[in-house]
């Protein structure tokens, strides 16, 4: 309807607060809301978005990357290292229970077994977007329930980037001959062989956990000592936004750097 930037972030906007509004007053998740809003002003409905959606997919984007964030703040490092034990436990367990169980399904129907194994994969992981939105709305965070899904959702998303970087591994060489005829998707690791695209995101990762350590810190240290309370928050904008464009840049989701 209208290239403007300001009137999408309006009706986005105007549509989330009336939609989330009465389905919290229906008694019904705010993200039940969400969906609700995304149809009525989509293409189908009242089209305020493109066909494809390529209009709202930044909104869409930041909004995961922020909510990701806010939810990394609220982590203590040392209630993290705690939880290590359920973390690696029951996120392994699902993860490698839904992906066996999916896996042989999709073999039983005659599927190629490395198509198998990356719709296992999918089938696996589930939208931390939704799932935390939901256990915080109930107010389960506190809760065994709600630890245990965050430790099954956390697990999904480190184990996340080992799964991207052996996807190319299972590519065939036709798929890969096809993908170099088209354009490029414009990642840092467009054209470098399979096993070199996933040693870097491995290297990305461990560069980023690094630098957190030694760089970010110090550097969050010296801006709080001025007292200034808007440099500090535009220091951790600087390093969201930083560690999400490192991780796009090197094809992984930018919500997973701010996490």
């Amino acid at each position: 309807m209208t290239g403007s930037l300001l009137f999408d972030a309006i009706i986005f906007l105007l549509g989330a607060i009336i939609c989330v509004s009465i389905a919290k007053r229906l008694g019904l998740s705010s993200v039940l809301g969400y969906l609700i809003a995304g149809v009525l002003i989509g293409p189908y409905v009242l089209g305020f978005i493109g066909e494809e959606g390529e209009d709202i997919l930044h909104f869409a984007e930041f909004g995961v990357v922020v909510m990701l964030f806010l939810i990394g703040l609220e982590i203590e490092p040392k209630n993290f290292w705690n939880m290590r034990k359920s973390i690696a436990g029951m996120g392994g367990l699902q993860v490698a229970g839904t992906m066996l169980l999916s896996y042989l399904f999709f073999i039983l129907i005659d599927f190629d077994w490395k198509v198998a194994l990356v719709i296992s994969m999918a089938v696996a992981l589930s939208s931390t977007a939704i799932a935390m939105q939901t256990i915080d709305e109930k107010g389960l965070m506190e809760t065994t329930f709600g630890n245990s899904a965050f430790s099954i959702l956390l697990f999904q998303d480190i184990i996340v980037i080992f799964m991207l970087g052996a996807i190319p591994l299972l590519s065939n060489t036709e798929v890969e001959a096809a993908a170099d005829s088209h354009e490029s998707t414009g990642n840092l690791l467009d054209g470098l062989p399979m096993g070199y695209q996933t040693l870097a995101i491995i290297l990305s990762v461990v560069l980023i956990i690094g630098a957190g350590q030694y760089l970010i810190v110090p550097m969050l240290r010296r801006v709080a000592k001025t007292g200034v309370r808007e440099l500090l928050f535009a220091s951790a904008l600087l390093i969201v936004f930083s560690i999400s464009f490192l991780m796009e840049y090197v094809g992984l989701s930018p919500a997973l750097g701010a996490f």
